[in-house]
C-alpha cells in the first residue's frame, strides 16, 4: 500500500533534484545538464551582491514572520473557540463556514481581494475614514500589501488548518475537564490548564514544520496581486525566481536563488527541531 506514495515522491520530488546542478552552471538547453559549462558559485555571489538581494530578504522575512505570528496562531485560536461551542448543530455550521474559503480558487480569492480593496469599496472607505487617507486603491499603497496578504491568508487557511488541532483536542481525556469543574475551574482555567497543555505536542510539531518553510511565500498569490507600485514591499524570493527563470529564461541564476532559499529553510528546520528536542523533548526526528 505504501509503494504508490513512495513512488510518487521518488519520481516527482527526489529524482528531479539532480537538476539542481544547473545552479552551478551556465545552463544551455542545447548542451544539456551535463554538457553545460560549470561556473561554481558565481550565480550565488551575483545574487548576494545584487541590487535586489536585501529587499528580497527583507520582504520575504517580513511576510513570513507576519504569517507565522498571526497565521500560525489563528487556527489554534479558532480550534479553541470551536471546541467551546456546545450546540452540535451550530458547531458543525461554524466549522463548515470556516472551511469554505480554503476550497475557493486562488484566482477567485485574488479577484475578491482586488474588488474589496479598490477605491470606493466598503473596506477601502472604512480604512480611509479610520486612517484619514485619500481613498486610493489599497493595492496601490505599498505599506498595506503585507497586511492585505496576511489577513487574506488567515481568512483562507485558518478553518482548514484548525482541523488538526480539533482532532488533537479529541484525544484529551474528558475526565480531566470533569475533575477541573469539580475543583471549581471555569472555562478559561480549563483552557489554560488542560486544553493548551494537551495541544502543546501538536503545536510544537506544526511550528517546526512551519519554520521549515520560513522563507517560502506563496508566489502565486503575490504574482496575482502585486504591481510595479508595490514591488518595494511585495517582491519576494519566489517571485524573483519566477521572473528570472520563466520570463527572463535565466535558468541557472534562478535555480541558484531557489537553492539558496531551500538551504536556508533546511537550516532553520534542523535548528528548530534540535532546539525543540532539547527544551521540550518533542521533535520530528
Amino acid at each position: 500500500m505504501a509503494l504508490p506514495v513512495v513512488g510518487y515522491y521518488l519520481v516527482f520530488f527526489y529524482w528531479p533534484m539532480y537538476g539542481a546542478v544547473i545552479a552551478f552552471q551556465n545552463y544551455s538547453p542545447m548542451k544539456g545538464i551535463w554538457g553545460s559549462d560549470w561556473v561554481g558559485l558565481d550565480h550565488f555571489v551575483h545574487f548576494m551582491n545584487g541590487h535586489y538581494f536585501w529587499r528580497l530578504i527583507r520582504n520575504t522575512l517580513m511576510l513570513s514572520l507576519y504569517s507565522l505570528l498571526f497565521g500560525f496562531t489563528a487556527p489554534i485560536i479558532l480550534a479553541l473557540l470551536l471546541n467551546e461551542v456546545r450546540n452540535r448543530f451550530l458547531k458543525n455550521f461554524l466549522q463548515t463556514v470556516s472551511y469554505l474559503p480554503y476550497f475557493i480558487s486562488l484566482i477567485v480569492v485574488c479577484e475578491l481581494i482586488r474588488v474589496f480593496t479598490e477605491s470606493g469599496s466598503p473596506i477601502n472607505l472604512l480604512y480611509s475614514y479610520l486612517s484619514g487617507s485619500s481613498g486610493q486603491d489599497m493595492l496601490q499603497q505599498p505599506n498595506l500589501f503585507r497586511s492585505i496578504y496576511v489577513s487574506s491568508e488567515i481568512w483562507q487557511q485558518s478553518g482548514w488548518e484548525s482541523i488538526i488541532y480539533l482532532a488533537a483536542l479529541t484525544g484529551i481525556d474528558p475526565k480531566q475537564y470533569e475533575a477541573a469543574r469539580i475543583d471549581g475551574a471555569g472555562r478559561l482555567r480549563q483552557i489554560v490548564s488542560i486544553t493548551l497543555p494537551g495541544l502543546a505536542p501538536t503545536i510544537i510539531i506544526m511550528l517546526i514544520l512551519r519554520l521549515g518553510h520560513l522563507l517560502e511565500v506563496s508566489y502565486e498569490k503575490i504574482i496575482l496581486l502585486y504591481n510595479p507600485v508595490n514591488y518595494e514591499t511585495a517582491d519576494v524570493i519566489s517571485t524573483y525566481v519566477y521572473r528570472k527563470g520563466l520570463i527572463d529564461n535565466d535558468w541557472s541564476f534562478s535555480s541558484a536563488v531557489g537553492l539558496f532559499n531551500s538551504l536556508i529553510n533546511l537550516t532553520v528546520l534542523v535548528l528548530a527541531n534540535a532546539i525543540s528536542r532539547k527544551f521540550s523533548g518533542k521533535s520530528l526526528w
